[in-house]
This record gives structure tokens, sequence and C-alpha cells, in this order.
């Protein structure tokens, strides 16, 4: 009798450990199952989120049936319990374990903010207030205040942001990406710097971004900035004045309205290089690394001028009376659709008005 009712224990013992596996396998399979998700949900750790809580999060919000599932995956994987702080994006098709190893990876959302060739300081400082996604320190601060926390004290801002697609994730500030693109922009042009051409005119890799800035809103196609940057180079040799709209148009800030007129041309400012000699006191937009190089390995050649053809290109002349051609043959009888950049929209165009 006694050794009838040991069997039936021990039956009962190994059926009822079965079952409870049973139950438990189908618990921990729908931790293998999608999440209904009809589109992607912005999903927020705070830092110190413990994986009990994050257990619980998941049932409130439906990813899971039961947190007690995601309790007894934790206790049998607690290299999975080990979650990160910050936001994190959950799309359709996701299992809850793909969300979870998603946040122990680390795996955090970047959202994305760009800076283009060719803007200004103030088209930057613009673009970081417009994101809605990054944390706001400078938008009331001086651009003094900017520079000297960005470690440039005293600099003028102008031209020192590299221009790029900058990645971030949440709890970035627009000050952090202004100190990667700074410190991005110092060591290009370091870079640049170390591997320039003999003979150039400046005497510091401040003046080649100035150069370099010039360029970059002289012409976006490629092919034309050596020769562009060549002409200017061989201008100050000769003691020749830039005299390049660009500048004007910076010099005149917003008074520049669409049109360069001739008594604009005749009005001085620091940046009207058609009054000054040299090179403007600063930068007068972001450049990139082509117009960096450019600057810094400028193309050999006799031209001495040149003229926007009205498609983005430009017609290089030797001496006055071919430049003068061709600005007959360009600028005084313009095509309709004349341009002088090839990306129309991203920058203004350059225009004169008699």
């Amino acid at each position: 009798m006694l050794k009838k009712l040991l069997v039936v224990l021990i039956a009962a013992g190994v059926l009822l450990t079965a079952g409870t596996g049973l139950w438990a396998w189908q618990g921990l399979q729908t931790l293998q199952q999608p999440v209904a998700l009809e589109e992607p949900v912005l999903f927020s750790v705070a830092p110190g989120t413990g994986f009990s809580h994050l257990a619980h999060r998941f049932e409130s919000e439906n990813y899971v049936p039961d947190a007690l599932w995601l309790r007894l995956y934790g206790r049998l994987n607690p290299e999975q319990t080990r979650i990160k702080a910050g936001d994190y994006e959950f799309v359709p098709g996701m299992t809850p374990r793909a969300m979870i190893e998603t946040m122990v990876e680390g795996k955090v959302k970047l959202w994305s903010v760009q800076f283009i060739e060719g803007w200004t300081f103030r088209d930057l400082r613009a673009a970081l207030a417009r994101n809605e996604r990054l944390k706001k320190l400078t938008t009331e601060w001086t651009d003094e205040q900017v520079m000297e926390a960005v470690g440039a004290e005293g600099q003028h801002p102008e031209g020192w942001f590299f221009p790029d697609t900058y990645l971030f994730s949440g709890g970035e500030s627009d000050l952090d990406i202004l100190k990667r693109a700074y410190n991005r922009m110092t060591a290009v042009l370091d870079e640049e710097w170390q591997n320039r051409s003999e003979g150039l005119p400046y005497d510091s890799p401040y003046e080649a971004l100035i150069m370099a800035s010039i360029v970059e809103r002289e012409t976006g196609v490629p092919w034309e900035r050596q020769e562009v940057a060549g002409v200017f180079v061989r201008r100050l040799h000769k003691g020749m004045r830039l005299q390049t709209d660009p500048t004007v148009i910076y010099g005149m800030g917003d008074q520049y309205q669409g049109r360069i007129r001739r008594s604009d041309l005749r009005a001085y400012t620091p940046y009207n290089t058609y009054r000054i000699n040299g090179l403007p006191p600063t930068p007068i937009a972001l450049s990139g690394r082509e117009s960096i190089h450019a600057a810094l390995n400028p193309e050999d050649g006799d031209t001495y001028y040149f003229v926007a053809r009205g498609d983005g290109s430009h017609k290089f002349s030797r001496t006055l009376a071919e430049h003068q051609q061709a600005v007959r043959e360009y600028q005084l009888n313009r095509r309709q659709d004349y341009r002088s950049s090839p990306a129309p929209g991203t920058l203004n165009e350059n225009s004169r008005e008699e």
C-alpha cells in the first residue's frame, strides 16, 4: 500500500513539474511574439530604472501579457537585465525579447542636425534652435559666450564649425553639437594645413580658412574649387584686390536683398573686397573639406578673372579684355534660367543691379 502511494506521489510530482514546465515554457514563448505596433514608438528609460519596474511597464503598455514572464526571463538570463538608460525606438515586428536586447546593448535612438556648406554662423544657430530633439542651452547666449564655451574665447565665430550631419541621442544639447563641430573643423583645418602646397600667401591656417569660405561661396562645382582658389591666390600674389561678390554680400548683412548695386560696391565695409586689399578679416561662411583643400592646394594657371556662366559653372579668363568679353556674353545677356550656383534654393544667388 505504501509503495503504491509513493508511486502515485512521484507520478503526481512528475506531472506537476511537467505541467509547470510547460506552463512556464508557454509563458516565455510570449516574449518571442511580435508586439502589436502600428507605427514606431519612442520608449524612454530613465537612469536607475530596474528590470522589475521595466517588466511592469511592458505589461501596462501591452508589450507582454504578464510581467511575470519578463521577470522569469530575467531570472533565467541575468545578463539580459542590465538595461541602459536612453531613448529607444520600437518598430512594428519587434518582439519583447528584441526590445530588451536593444536596451541591454544601448542601441539608443539617434536624431540628426545638419550644417550645410556655405551657411553662416547665424544659419547654423537657427538650425540648432529649430531642432526639437536637442536640449537647448545656448539659444539665449551671445556669440561670444558660445565661443568661450567651445574653447575659443575671443575668436570670431564665423567659419569655425565644420559643416556635416551630426547624430545625437536624447539628452544631448546644442552645446554638445557645437563642440563637436568646432573640434572637427580645427582637426580638418590642421590636417589640411600640414599638407598644403608651398608658396601660399597665408600667414596662418586661419587665413586659409577665410579663403576657403570665399571659395565655398563662389562655387559649388567640385572641379572648379581649386581653379577658383588659384585665381584668388594669384591675385593676392600680384597685389590685386579679390573683388568677389560674396564678401560684399556678407559685409552688407541684412541690407542685402538679393542684388548688389554699384553703390554697394563703392561702399566701404571691412568685407568689401572691391575696396580693401587682401583677405577680409574673418571667414564669411562654413567651409567643407573640399574648399579648405582647394584653398591650400590651388590649381596652377594664368587666369586672374572668372564670371558665372549662368548654369552654376564659371568662365575663367587670363586678361581683363577676355573677362570683359565674358561678362558681356554671360552677364549682360542673361538667360532666363540664369543661376550662379549649382544648387538653387540652398544659398542666395549673387546678382547685380546697375
